[in-house]
């Protein structure tokens, strides 16, 4: 009998661990795949930036200053949450000569997953002689 009892404790701690070693395998992927899908929309705001032309970035007004973005964009939003998202134009802090040419860009995404709020980050310079020279000449 209290092999049996001893039998049964170690299957139930053995099924306990189990379902806890699931549970932080998926929550772990759960967050995976927010922080990629967040570092997507990011990209995707600082790369549509860079191809403006200069006059375009310094037109006030011309780049939205807040923005929202679907977590799954192919159910157009009728699933998961949603992103939402600021974008800030500033003057570089840096004191050479060219820095009348350079505009620092920064792009930030907030959500709620799990009652958690979670931001990402991410910056870039653009310049007045950059990639839109190439492409709009």
């Amino acid at each position: 009998m209290i092999e049996a009892l001893v039998a049964t404790l170690v299957l139930g701690i053995s099924f306990v661990s189990l379902f806890a070693a699931f549970s932080t395998g998926f929550a772990a992927v759960e967050v995976s795949r927010e922080n990629l899908r967040a570092t997507q929309v990011l990209l995707e705001k600082l790369e549509t930036i860079r191809l403006y032309s200069w006059t375009q970035i310094n037109q006030s007004g011309f780049i939205p200053s807040t923005f929202t973005a679907p977590f799954n964009p192919a159910t157009n939003a009728t699933g998961g949450f949603t992103f939402g998202g600021t974008v800030t134009i500033t003057n570089t802090p840096v004191s050479e000569t060219y820095s009348d040419d350079l505009k620092l860009v920064t792009v930030q995404v907030n959500w709620t997953s799990a009652r958690i709020s979670r931001k990402a980050t991410m910056s870039t310079l653009v310049s007045r002689y950059g990639l839109q020279n190439y492409i709009y000449n």
